[in-house]
């Protein structure tokens, strides 16, 4: 079955919602499920499964896998929106976890849905074995711990005002600006695809090339949101814009301007067509991904 992107949605949707019972303090389940099923393009859950799909898995599979990372994704969204944090009232035109339910249960929601995440996958992956689950696991512990988002969080915090409180050469702050996006957004890409190749039984060759699509993909993708954030309005983000610029975050924007950020983003998109060439990976949906980012930017025309 040739599957569309708004077919992976539908798909991830219903077993968003299946996996999140209501249950007693209903409180705490609200306001995961709050957050998981704001409405979402959910990039992360989709390249799970078209990964497993194009390398030749069944979909099923890695379902679950596809959930969780939904899950921890919308996780990461729930503390990233605290006060203590980036202090948004926003999120996908919404109002934030913690506006809707107070601080204190959008931590808890937040510590919830990490713990409760990577249950799902073992819980709901009949069809896997168990070391193959065992590797979905360490690759989900990884990519969501301290060497993975919480590092590229903790780098984010510390870069504010760094372009005007240090005296720092382009070149260290063009690593520390790698650095920070390769864990806070690029790793989540990771994590997703990895996991799609490993369930549907890639190789090693295979899952270090899709891994290098992955990671150079989630830089790309936060370039772009780095350019959306100097040139959309509220309507088309769902989110509060310009506070990066108002809080002196070191962005991709920030330190290379605009049409530079710009230019960075098609030299990285051509990489990843590079890669799926000489990988003779085939993907529509990838395909289109790209191309309504480079749309949304003002890159490409429609």
């Amino acid at each position: 079955m040739n599957m569309k992107i708004n077919d992976y949605i539908e798909i991830i949707n219903e077993n968003l919602d299946n996996f999140l019972p209501i249950e007693y303090p209903q409180t705490i389940f609200k306001s995961m499920k709050y957050t998981v099923l704001l409405p979402g393009k959910r990039l992360r859950p989709v390249m799970c499964l078209e990964t497993c799909a194009m390398l030749g898995g069944e979909i099923e599979n890695a379902i679950p896998t596809a959930c969780a990372i939904e899950m921890l994704h919308a996780q990461t969204l729930i503390h990233d929106d605290l006060p203590c944090m980036d202090n948004d009232d926003y999120r996908r035109g919404k109002l934030t976890n913690h506006k809707v339910f107070g601080e204190a249960i959008a931590v808890l929601a937040g510590d919830a849905l990490l713990t409760f995440a990577p249950q799902i996958i073992t819980k709901y992956s009949k069809a896997l074995t168990p070391s193959t689950i065992i590797r979905v696991l360490n690759e989900f512990f990884h990519f969501a711990g301290a060497r993975g988002v919480i590092a590229g969080q903790v780098v984010d915090i510390e870069s504010e005002n760094i372009l005007q409180a240090t005296n720092k050469d382009t070149k260290e702050l063009e690593k520390i600006l790698e650095y920070l996006h390769l864990h806070k957004t690029s790793d989540l890409f990771q994590l997703s695809m990895r996991t799609g190749a490993i369930i549907a039984g890639a190789g090693d060759e295979k899952i270090e090339a899709i891994t290098d699509f992955a990671k150079t993909f989630g830089l790309a993708f936060q370039i772009a949101d780095d350019i959306l954030d100097e040139i959309s309005t509220f309507e088309q983000m769902g989110k509060t814009l310009g506070k990066d610029k108002e809080e002196g975050k070191l962005t991709y924007v920030s330190l290379y301007g605009l049409e530079g950020a710009k230019c960075k983003l098609s030299c990285l998109f051509e990489k990843c067509y590079g890669i799926m060439k000489k990988q003779d990976i085939k993907s529509e949906i990838f395909n289109n991904i790209i191309e309504d980012i480079l749309k949304r930017t003002g890159i490409k025309n429609d």
